[in-house]
């Protein structure tokens, strides 16, 4: 066997695990989506109040290294259900006080309609281009400390401006997440399905939220 059929082979090999990971990886996304958003659902109907949203969430937090150090074993699928149910959970008292507003049904739609078209644009475009957003990375890595610390300070600054411009900030760096994640996915550079689900999810969820904030701020009505 010559050179460039070894060549060749092993091309073909890393062209198919790379598609099994998308595979699973879009799978997995879509199922963990779902049970989230049942979960949301749950804790609206049950009307959870902003002390348990926050514990959901610091669960979610937690679990979130659990995620990462079982992403090998079989047990990683379980942990990552238990990852976004909590933190869909958490979503509830959100979405009710959204709901709570007169046209807040259509507010919450709108902002899962933009996330969705987002998420599948900038997919679609890193799918067929090819290109290689890894270059990305230290730039979104500095724009989420930014964004993380400036929300830290709001919350004792409490300026309204400031919590608009945070929102969409986030929104810009989960779309460069979004780019960033699936390119990596398709250059090899995450070959675990489990965090690459993850890392997607976390940009879908960031997003939804931050355009819901944007959307209730400029078009709430109540």
């Amino acid at each position: 066997m010559d050179q460039r059929t070894l060549y060749s082979s092993s091309s073909s090999a890393s062209a198919l695990e790379t598609n099994k990971v998308l595979r699973n990886t879009y799978m997995l996304l879509a199922m963990t989506l779902v049970f989230s958003a049942v979960c949301a659902g749950i804790s609206m109907a049950v009307g959870i109040g902003p002390l348990a949203s926050l514990v959901m969430s610091i669960g979610a937090l937690v679990l979130l290294f659990v995620v990462h150090k079982k992403a090998d074993d079989a047990s990683g699928i379980f942990w990552v259900f238990a990852f976004t149910g909590l933190l869909g959970g958490s979503l509830g008292y959100i979405l009710n006080f959204y709901a709570g507003f007169a046209n807040g049904p259509q507010l919450i739609m709108q902002a899962f309609g933009a996330t969705a078209l987002v998420f599948f644009g900038l997919s679609a475009y890193a799918l067929t281009s090819k290109k290689d957003f890894s270059f990305m990375g230290g730039f979104l890595m500095i724009g989420l400390i930014v964004a993380i610390v400036a929300g830290i300070a709001n919350i004792f600054l409490q300026i309204p401006a400031m919590s608009l411009a945070i929102s969409a900030g986030i929104v810009l760096i989960m779309s460069g997440l979004i780019l960033f994640d699936t390119s990596r996915i398709i250059h090899g550079g995450e070959t675990n399905y489990i965090r690459a689900t993850v890392g997607l999810y976390l940009s879908i969820y960031n997003m939804f939220t931050s355009i819901l904030h944007l959307l209730g701020a400029f078009g709430g009505d109540d």
